[in-house]
């Protein structure tokens, strides 16, 4: 009897070492909202993804995630980190105890960036010329949950007495950035919106020319890319609830060291990262157009 119970609390210690082992060296999951698609998100910030496993010492998977994707993975448990943009972080920080541990630094030829705008676009030969002009036309954002391809300019014309709901002849989801401009760019719809730097990006790529289309209610100052909507922080990286504290600080310190010139700034065309920024600008956002966990405020 002695034998078998020496064996037995044996294979409970190999059991246990074998259990935390593994779970130490469990991959590392980040969901990326793959605004452009999964292809282009890979692209964007896998590079990211090993240059955290090279700094951290444990693989780091991307994770694409389709907008409707973003919730239920949060929810199950099924990501450590979440890159999404702004209002997506404020809902599943209001719902799941999400928190930022870093923000991005987008790049504009090289100068730094850490806030981004919506921009309300049409075609350059368009009777649109103002807001207002807008009712009763088919417009298409992004996606409602899209936080520069729609909530920005959603707010903007519920501060002007404009409900996209109610006053549109139709208020359509593209899906993807690319299609919305493309949709407009065809003549599908009349206005579109998306979020700054998204024409420039694909006039860069040869898709489009800048000069094909006309921005509704521009706001011009010294922000290098077109837009409608006033500023708001760009995407954080936030750690989930059940994401380990030490971890969530490794991530966030490896992030603030990249580089400009290194290959994951390059590859997602950023400056770098920067402490987590101040997001009660998008918490108002939401609570203004009464969306989603904000709905009630």
């Amino acid at each position: 009897m002695k034998i078998f119970k020496t064996i037995g609390m044996a294979c409970l210690v190999l059991s246990a070492i074998l259990f935390f082992s593994g779970n130490s060296l469990a991959d590392i999951k980040i969901g990326v909202l793959a605004k452009r698609g999964a292809a282009k998100a890979m692209k964007q910030w896998g590079p990211t993804g090993q240059y955290l496993t090279e700094k951290l010492g444990e693989k780091v998977i991307i994770i694409p995630l389709k907008f409707t994707a973003i919730e239920p993975m949060v929810k199950d448990g099924k990501i450590d980190f979440l890159l999404a943009n702004s209002a997506f972080f404020v809902e599943m920080e209001k719902k799941y105890n999400a928190k930022a541990v870093a923000t991005l630094v987008n790049s504009s030829g090289g100068t730094a960036l850490d806030t981004f705008g919506g921009v309300i676009f049409v075609k350059k030969d368009s009777p649109i010329q103002t807001l207002d002009d807008m009712k009763g036309k088919k417009f298409m954002v992004v996606k409602f949950s899209s936080f520069g391809g729609a909530q920005m300019a959603w707010r903007l014309l519920i501060e002007n007495g404009i409900d996209p709901q109610k006053d549109m002849a139709a208020f359509l989801e593209g899906k993807k950035h690319d299609n919305v401009v493309l949709t407009v760019k065809n003549g599908v719809v009349d206005v579109g919106s998306v979020r700054s730097d998204t024409l420039e990006r694909m006039t860069d790529e040869g898709k489009i020319k800048m000069e094909d289309f006309r921005i509704i209610h521009p706001v011009v100052d010294d922000f290098p890319f077109v837009r409608s909507t006033r500023l708001y922080p760009e995407w954080p990286m936030a750690a989930l609830a059940g994401t380990d504290a030490g971890v969530a600080q490794k991530v966030a310190d490896a992030l603030r060291a990249v580089a400009p010139d290194s290959a994951p700034a390059k590859a997602a065309k950023i400056i770098g990262w920067k402490d987590a920024a101040d997001y009660a600008s998008v918490r108002e956002c939401l609570t203004t157009i009464k969306y989603g966990a904000f709905a009630g405020e």
